[in-house]
């Protein structure tokens, strides 16, 4: 039985979902100004601090800590490879953006979604930047270097690294190896007819513009790639809070030292990006915890004991909340449902491996349905905008990637769930 108060402590994390969703399309100049998002964001964090703080101290400050270590290592990671300028301009033809997309996913497992989508975004914004009809890229950017693609290693996604450091061993990911080749390969597909058919709408002079403008990639800042391998080497080595949160901020000031003004300037490199996801995320950290608290201590009475069950909910769950303490929550409820399962099944971190594969599956791919639910979706997101690029509003995103990921997420029930 809920009771008022319990009740109420759900409505900020709804609101300010809500918010994000409707300002940007209601408001746009009132909500680009980032001291209005920390005006709301303390609004409506207020109260359900202070109620944490009396009820649930100890869940407050873990949501507090993860916050710390998850913004820390965003902004690492964006910093450092915000130092990074990749030069040139690719021919935005429809093969060469398949093949693009797919280098990303690649790059995503060695340094993580966000590294991967920092590194990589300006320069796809630059080789498009002749075509005209280009929503779409964006959008299969998101999902498949900011999301999808880093599933094979505990690097490559926040759940799994948390994963990695309650027990799942390193390697033990790529156990998603045909999970993520099918998903990647029919997103991939799904996209290059999409981008051959728009590529046959773009006007003449602009292909030629494009085919003119071809520049051979080269790399300036390369420095930054030392200190990108420090941070990933500080997650690898599974170095303890605070260190490595001080290696991180460590190689975030050698970068902003040994970086010259000249590179990020080309860049456009800018704090707002990664200023607009620290304000929003510490809204959510905070809110979203009575709704943590709701699924620990009623989940495992939800009926949720299936594989596919794991992946919809996980998934589900993921998109708005965010995908770490979501995977957390439902590792916990799988560990009960593991105790009072059958015992013969294999078991990782004592977890049935069957649904870990799920869970993980679920929390990394559908980080992709919303804006939300992966740090990097919003990240690319302001970094498109901020350089003149349209990029979907809130609900919008949403409509593409349903028509785009249901039918895939369908087939991967279908194929890999269903037992």
């Amino acid at each position: 039985m809920f009771t008022i108060l319990q009740f109420f402590s759900y409505c900020p994390f709804i609101l300010l979902l809500l918010l994000i969703a409707i300002m940007p399309l209601v408001a746009p100049q009132f909500w680009e100004k980032n001291r209005n998002k920390v005006v709301i964001t303390v609004i409506l964090s207020i109260p359900i601090f202070l109620y944490l703080m009396i009820s649930h101290p100890q869940k407050l400050f873990g949501a507090m800590e993860e916050y710390i270590s998850f913004i820390l290592l965003l902004a690492s990671l964006y910093i450092i490879a915000g130092g990074i300028l990749i030069s040139g301009d690719l021919r935005a033809t429809p093969a060469n953006n398949t093949l693009f997309l797919l280098i990303g996913a690649l790059l995503a497992n060695l340094v993580g979604t966000t590294g991967a989508s920092m590194l990589l975004i300006r320069p796809l914004l630059k080789s498009i930047s002749e075509r005209k009809h280009i929503k779409h890229i964006l959008i299969f950017f998101i999902i498949i270097i900011s999301n999808i693609g880093g599933s094979l290693t505990p690097l490559g996604d926040p759940p799994l690294f948390l994963g990695y450091l309650k027990g799942v061993p390193f390697l033990w990911t790529l156990k998603l190896l045909p999970i993520w080749a099918t998903a990647l390969g029919l997103l991939l597909g799904i996209f290059y007819l999409w981008d051959t058919t728009s590529y046959r709408r773009e006007f003449r002079i602009d292909i030629l513009s494009d085919q003119n403008a071809r520049v051979p990639l080269r790399f300036s800042g390369k420095v930054n790639f030392l200190f990108l391998l420090v941070v990933i080497l500080s997650v690898f080595f599974q170095l303890k809070t605070p260190y490595r949160e001080l290696i991180m901020i460590g190689m975030i000031l050698l970068s902003l030292r040994y970086t010259s003004k000249e590179i990020r300037a080309k860049n456009s490199f800018t704090f707002q990006p990664i200023s607009e996801v620290a304000i929003l995320f510490a809204g959510i950290f905070i809110t979203m915890v009575p709704f943590m608290l709701l699924l620990e201590t009623k989940g495992a009475s939800f009926g949720i004991s299936k594989p596919w069950h794991f992946f919809w909910l996980t998934g589900v769950l993921s998109s708005f909340l965010d995908n770490a303490p979501t995977y957390l929550t439902f590792t916990t409820i799988a560990e009960s449902v593991t105790k009072n399962g059958l015992s013969h099944l294999p078991l990782v971190a004592g977890i049935r491996e069957n649904l870990l594969i799920a869970i993980s599956c679920g929390a990394v791919f559908m980080g992709a349905n919303t804006y939300i639910g992966n740090g990097p979706n919003f990240m690319v997101k302001s970094i498109a905008e901020e350089q003149g690029y349209g990029m979907p509003h809130f609900f919008e995103y949403i409509f593409y990637a349903g028509i785009i990921l249901f039918p895939v997420y369908l087939i991967l029930t279908l194929l890999f769930f269903i037992v």
